[in-house]
Formats: C-alpha cells, structure tokens, sequence
C-alpha cells in the first residue's frame, strides 16, 4: 500500500466528525446464514449421545461397536475437510456450503432408514463428510465477508451453532426416548434431514466470497459485495485495495486461479508460512485431545459411572450441557472483539485445566461408591465446568484464530488440514474413550485430558499474538508470510 492510500484507511475507520461508523448488519446475516449449517454438524455428531442407548437395546451391537460408530463419525470427516479446501477454491465458498447440505440430507436419511449396523455405519460416513465440509467452509466464508470489526464475532458463529445442534441432539434424544426403542432412534436420526433443503436455499441468496472472487480475477464482483459488507465505502475500498496487494504480492496469476500450488511450495522456503500452519494445527489439535468430545458422545455414560442411575435424568442432564455449552459460546463472541482473542483463550484453558482435575479426583477419591448423591453433584458441576470453560474460548476461538491467520492463497487448503487435524484428534479420542477407561480407569482418563489442557494453556501464552482488530491482510505482516 503506498502512501497516497493511507487515508482510506483513516476514512473507514472514522465518520467526518470523528464518531467511529455504525456497523453494517448485512455481513451478520450473510455470516448467520452460512454458518448454519454448522447446526447439522453438531447434530449430527452429537445425536449419538443418546441414540446408542437405544441402538445398542434395538440392535444388540457391542460396546465397541458404538464406540467406532460414535467415533467414526469424525474420522469420515476427514475426507470432507481434506476435499473441502479444494472444492472452495474452485467452486466458490457458497456452492461447496450448498453441497455441504447435500451431504446433510443423504446420511441421517440413510442412518434412519437403516436395517442394520453396516447401514448406518454407511450413513455414519455420508454425514461424516458433511461435517468436514462444514467445518472448512463455515468459518472460513464468515471470516472472509466480514469487516475487522466484526471478525472474531461473525467467526465465531459456527462454533454458536455447532452447539446449538448439539443441544438440540439432546433434546431429541429425550423427547423420543419414551418410544419403542427400535423408533426411538430412527426419529432421532430422521429429524436432522429437515432442515437441510431450507438451509441449501436460502445460502444461494447470500453473495460469494469477496476475496475468492477478487483471487478469481472477478475484481467488480468483488467491489460489489465489499460495498455491501464493509461499515462505510472507504473501508470497502481499503479491504479491497489490501486483498489486491496480498493477491498481487504472493499469488501470482492468480486472477486465473493458478497460484496454490506455488503457494503450497513457499511452506518448505518461508519460516513464516511454518509458523502460521503449525499454529493452526497445534491449535485444532488442542481442542480436541483435550477431551471435549469424549464428553460430548459419552456424558451419560460418564455420569452413570459418578452415580447417576436414571436414563431419564441422564437425557435431562445432557440437555443442560448442551445449554452451558451453548450460553458459554455467546459470552466468548460478544468478548472476542472487545478483550481479544489471548486473554479468552488462557482463561478457557486455565479453567478446563482444573474442571478436568476435580472431574479426576471425583473418580479417584470415590471409585466404586454408588448411589452418593453428592458424590454425583460434583461430578455434574465438573463436567458444567469443563464445557464452560471450553465453550467461552478454545471451543470456538480455535477456528476463529485459525481462520484469520491463515494467508488468502492458503486459506482454503490450510483450514482443510486444520480441521483434518481436529477431526483425527476427535476420532481417535472419541473411538478409544471406553477402552483407555478400561485400561487406565476413569480418572486415569481424565487426569491424561487435564494434562493436555495444561500444555495448551503453555502453547498459548509463549506462542500466539493477539489478532483483535487486525485486517486479515494485516496477518500477511504479523507472522511474516510475505
């Protein structure tokens, strides 16, 4: 950017008599609607919460059946999220969100309908790859349609989302648990298929990326949907100026779309491109071998362990961890862009740190004690405590972080390798949660997910900046990828 173009930025930054410009709600609701999809993605994770109850007394699959099936379901997304930067560069964002509901509609529609365990272990993998598309492609557009004024809060919308499906798996894992068992679980499955054809109409109405069209050479294109997603024109005019330097800089002929695989060689030359993909995956693979997810398939099995006999009760209280996971969420996207992303994302790994600790002692301290009501209240408050902690930063602030680091000529391939690292993670978690509390019992367990949470609370404070109010281009000078 030369000096002459400096005082655009001033101009979007400020009205003339010196109040800063009422933000533009329209790149809210563009990043809504993307990110709903990420709905399904909870849902569809999350539903077998309950649902192996009822698979298991329907179909009489062993434990370790449910633990691949549950499990499984994150391993599948790899291919999603390994295929979703790909189809995002040459697609577009928008088209890939609608082929992400595609994949959406086929699976729990194959896992509802299925006669045995090979069928739904079919439909397992088709909405696997549904939500490794979800989780490259939501964040990413938000990201990318939104001005730096709103950036961590639009990029944090899936994670709302995400958990919001999971919530709402909850809740139909209880409203259909009264029915027959071999019902029970198909309707908990067949209620996820609704709302994609909905969801596949209203993204087509959505504009496309600004920078993937800017990287496509569709520069007018571009300057249109800036206009529509930027607080005033100047700003509009100054994102665009600085998507076209980064474009210019470091993806050459890239208004033929030839420049990703030059883009891909400079992570061999370039110490700053290293940093910035090994933070990524250092980051997704944090959230998950933290543990969250073991308590997101298996939270009613965990509390059945500290004391909790009732399968309603258990339902009931998966409800309400799907209500603190959620509510936490909202506070980390209405802080994100007012204290930054570092000091949420130390307070949420300081604060898993000693949930799971307690969550340990409870298990070790009482091991073999039945029916102790107190012995389970504490139980329940740990695990409250830990998807708290989990949902007011790492949760969400993990893609967010990952999302708006990443360079434009990356971005797409580089949040399609840090998803497939968060869903590795998650699968290896999530199918090996019953064997290693076989193995090296239940407080073993979650002493081994404290530790974890202990080191990420180290990687964060000695190795990431903070990024609050800084233009995605502004990245390309932080961590020197230029």
């Amino acid at each position: 950017m030369d000096a002459a173009e400096e005082p655009l930025l001033a101009a979007a930054s400020t009205k003339p008599d010196g109040a800063p410009p009422p933000r533009n709600k329209y790149p809210f609701f563009c990043a809504v609607l993307a990110s709903m999809t990420s709905v399904l993605t909870g849902y569809n994770v999350a539903v077998m919460s309950g649902a192996q109850i009822f698979i298991a007394e329907d179909l009489g699959v062993s434990d370790t059946q449910i633990e691949l099936l549950s499990g499984a379901i994150n391993i599948y997304s790899l291919v999603g999220a390994l295929l979703a930067g790909w189809t995002s560069d040459r697609l577009g964002r928008r088209l890939t969100i609608v082929l992400t509901n595609a994949f959406f509609l086929l699976g729990p529609l194959t896992m509802s309908l299925a006669a045995g365990y090979p069928a739904l272990m079919a439909g397992r993998f088709v909405s696997g790859v549904g939500v490794g598309y979800a989780l490259v492609i939501a964040p990413v557009y938000a990201a990318e349609i939104s001005p730096a004024s709103s950036r961590g809060l639009l990029t944090s919308l899936p994670e709302i989302f995400i958990n919001t499906g999971v919530m709402l798996s909850y809740v139909s894992n209880l409203v259909f648990s009264g029915l027959p068992a071999h019902l029970s679980w198909r309707l908990m499955f067949a209620a996820g298929v609704v709302p994609t054809v909905f969801l596949a109409a209203g993204v087509l109405t959505m504009p496309e990326s600004p920078r993937w069209l800017a990287m496509k050479g569709r520069t007018e294109e571009a300057r249109a949907v800036l206009g529509r997603t930027s607080d005033t024109p100047a700003e509009a005019q100054q994102r665009l100026l600085e998507i076209q330097e980064v474009l210019i800089v470091s993806v050459p002929g890239s208004g033929n779309g030839n420049g990703n695989n030059s883009a891909w060689k400079e992570a061999a030359s370039k110490a700053g491109v290293r940093r910035v993909l090994a933070t990524v995956l250092a980051l997704q693979f944090f959230q998950q071998a933290s543990g969250i997810d073991s308590v997101v398939l298996y939270g009613p099995r965990v509390l059945a362990m500290a004391g909790v006999t009732s399968n309603a009760l258990l339902l009931g209280l998966n409800v309400l961890f799907g209500v603190a996971k959620a509510g936490s969420i909202l506070i980390a996207m209405a802080l994100a862009d007012r204290v930054g992303r570092r000091p949420l994302l130390l307070v949420s790994t300081g604060g898993m740190t000693l949930s799971l600790l307690v969550l340990g002692s409870v298990f070790a301290a009482f091991a073999g004690v039945k029916d102790d009501a107190a012995v389970a209240a504490v139980a329940v408050v740990a695990v409250v405590a830990f998807v708290c902690t989990f949902s007011v930063g790492l949760g969400p602030l993990a893609w967010v972080y990952s999302s708006e680091i990443l360079p434009l000529r990356l971005r797409g391939q580089g949040a399609g390798l840090g998803t497939a690292m968060n869903r590795v993670v998650s699968g290896l978690v999530t199918m090996t949660f019953i064997s290693l509390y076989g193995a090296i019992t239940m407080a073993g367990t979650f002493y081994l997910y404290g530790a974890v949470a202990a080191a990420s609370f180290v990687f964060i404070y000695t190795c990431l900046p903070e990024t609050r109010g800084r233009n995605l281009e502004d990245m390309e000078q932080l961590f020197r990828t230029k």
